[in-house]
């Protein structure tokens, strides 16, 4: 009797073993078209872009950190490297903190909330070229904002040729970018029990403690994620800003992506490898840095 138990434990655990197996090569085969994909359009080029990081754009040859350096001496790249990080450290924090002020306030509108969120969503369905053109109606040296200041006596003031440009270039990203982390929040806000607000009313919460002790909490995962694709986007606001002000925009919002685009054209390809690497790394270890974070808090 003894021996048959044996026998069958061993059969049933050949067969988990084999479904097991089964299983885990269809998943390796259901991403494996993906893998191929990434590999080919993404991870091979950047591995390219590294090894040209280290060479000479026209003769090939090696010259290793030479390129690093060369970059980090640039004028250019310090105005376009400083001015990227200060428009992701003030674009971010408004970013975030508002759409979730907003999505609070939709989230307990029942009567009109969906209809609200969907109207906030309308910015990122408007196409470049219309946000361009609604860029020149309103700050154009004859444009509605400078016409309204004559009309009130006041003097026109040249918006985007001067540093109000930067303040214009924030306002475009966060205005366009509102809905999408709105979206997001409250999709957060809607796994939150209405019971566990209603247990902390009952005890005596208000509205403000009920918001730092129960809603916060429960929407730091998706804070990581907002946060991470908040970042990601702010790359994107590059096109604006390139097709409103051209080449070389007013210094206060001379970007990476307009220094990376003029190291295109003019085809030194050797400094723009090595800026795109940096900007890969400083990228990644900041995505790093905001999941340790996250992980710590967990």
């Amino acid at each position: 009797m003894g021996v048959k138990m044996k026998i069958k434990d061993r059969s049933k655990g050949r067969r988990q073993v084999k479904v097991k197996t089964k299983y885990q090569w269809s998943g390796i085969l259901f991403i494996l078209p993906s893998f191929i994909g990434v590999s080919i359009f993404v991870l091979i080029p950047f591995m390219d872009v590294i090894r040209r990081s280290f060479t000479e754009a026209i003769s090939g040859e090696w010259v290793g950190i030479n390129n690093y350096k060369t970059i980090f001496t640039n004028p250019a790249f310090r105005l376009a490297a400083g001015n990227t990080i200060r428009f992701v450290a003030i674009c971010i924090p408004i970013l975030i903190i508002l759409s979730l002020v907003i999505a609070v306030f939709l989230h307990r509108q029942k009567k009109f909330g969906s209809l609200l969120k969907t109207s906030f969503l309308i910015p990122m369905a408007i196409p470049v070229a219309s946000i361009v053109l609604l860029w020149r109606l309103l700050f154009d040296n004859h444009g509605i904002l400078n016409g309204f200041i004559q009309s009130i006596g006041g003097t026109t003031v040249d918006w985007m040729n001067s540093k109000h440009s930067f303040w214009i270039l924030v306002f475009s990203y966060v205005w366009k970018n509102l809905g999408y982390d709105i979206v997001l929040w409250v999709a957060g806000l809607s796994g939150i029990s209405e019971s566990i607000y209603e247990a902390a009313r009952v005890d005596g919460a208000g509205e403000w403690k009920c918001f730092c002790k129960i809603t916060v909490p429960n929407l730091l995962p998706s804070l990581f994620t907002i946060a991470v694709l908040s970042f990601l986007n702010s790359f994107k606001v590059f096109r604006e800003a390139y097709l409103v002000a051209g080449d070389y925009p007013d210094q206060s919002m001379y970007l990476l992506q307009h220094l990376l685009n003029n190291w295109f054209r003019d085809l030194s390809l050797d400094k723009m490898a090595a800026a795109a690497v940096v900007n890969a790394l400083v990228i990644f270890l900041l995505i790093m840095l905001l999941q340790k974070a996250w992980d710590s808090k967990e």
